[in-house]
């Protein structure tokens, strides 16, 4: 089996439902990935090898899953030299605010692109394109997706 080309982590095994749509996406597209559990909070020296480790390993883009105060992203940021996607989850009480206004909130120099609140799909897609700068039959792979979504769009009725 090739070695995975994006790596997914999330914070808690909650998370898993809705980093289950990225990994549906990712299947689509032919991407092979790897899904790990893994707190910035409860697990620190886990996450700090998985993020530092990545890069060797032959990863190409993260996605890191993380409700509430959602360090999990940028702390992955903080010790890869890859893209960090964030997804916030949504959880607690501010149904994902929270977790989106901290991976959003990153400081200058540590840079983490940020999806929507439980935007698993886009997350999968948004790895694909930068995957795709360098790879011509995954741009194709992505063109292909966008003009499926437009067809299904054109053939909705209109009223």
């Amino acid at each position: 089996m090739p070695e995975p080309l994006v790596g997914i982590i999330v914070g808690s095994e909650s998370d898993l439902p809705v980093v289950k749509e990225a990994c549906e996406i990712l299947e689509l597209l032919d991407i092979t990935y790897e899904l790990v559990i893994s707190s910035a909070h409860r697990a620190p020296r886990k996450t700090v090898e998985y993020a530092s480790s990545a890069a060797e390993r032959g990863l190409a883009v993260i996605i890191a899953a993380a409700g509430g105060a959602a360090h999990l992203p940028g702390v992955i940021a903080a010790y890869t030299p890859l893209p960090v996607i964030g997804l916030p989850i949504s959880s607690g009480a501010l149904n994902g605010l929270d977790a989106l206004f901290s991976i959003v909130q990153m400081p200058s120099g540590v840079p983490v692109a940020t999806v929507a609140i439980n935007g698993a799909k886009n997350a999968a897609l948004l790895a694909g394109q930068i995957i795709g700068v360098s790879d011509r039959s995954m741009r194709e792979k992505i063109k292909q997706y966008k003009e499926v979504l437009a067809t299904r769009l054109e053939e909705k009725p209109t009223h």
